[in-house]
């Protein structure tokens, strides 16, 4: 099975710049599609980006459109979350979870529910 670990994580002032990273083992991620999640206290966990197995689509949220970049590296069966002009809102726990999908993917899913493997998590904080 599915095994992903999130790091990259730390503090970082706002307007700087962060790069997670989203491992795999068990398995090569060429079939998974994979989602980025972030989680504040006390609210629910939201979809940030996703990637279509192929790497041929993805999606933000409209928050972080324009500053988030997600890319992946099946070689090294690691998945990425570029963020740039961090705000303090983008303060959380971000996850990454994946999905098997075979075939052919035109658009990736942002919602939780669609995925099936998690990492643990990685703490995000922006703060001067």
């Amino acid at each position: 099975h599915l095994q992903l670990v999130e790091s990259g994580g730390g503090l970082v002032q706002p307007g700087g710049s962060l790069r997670l990273s989203c491992a795999a083992s068990g398995f090569t991620l060429d079939y998974y599609a994979i989602g980025w999640f972030r989680q504040a206290p006390g609210k629910e966990r939201e979809g940030v980006s996703c990637i279509t197995n192929s790497g041929g689509n993805s999606n933000y949220a409209d928050s972080v459109k324009g500053r988030f970049t997600i890319s992946r590296d099946d070689a090294k069966n690691t998945v990425y979350l570029q963020m740039n002009s961090l705000k303090p809102e983008d303060t959380a726990v971000y996850y990454c979870a994946g999905v098997s999908i075979l075939g052919v993917q035109p658009m990736c899913n942002m919602g939780r529910l669609a995925y099936d493997y998690w990492g643990q998590g990685t703490q995000v904080t922006v703060s001067s």
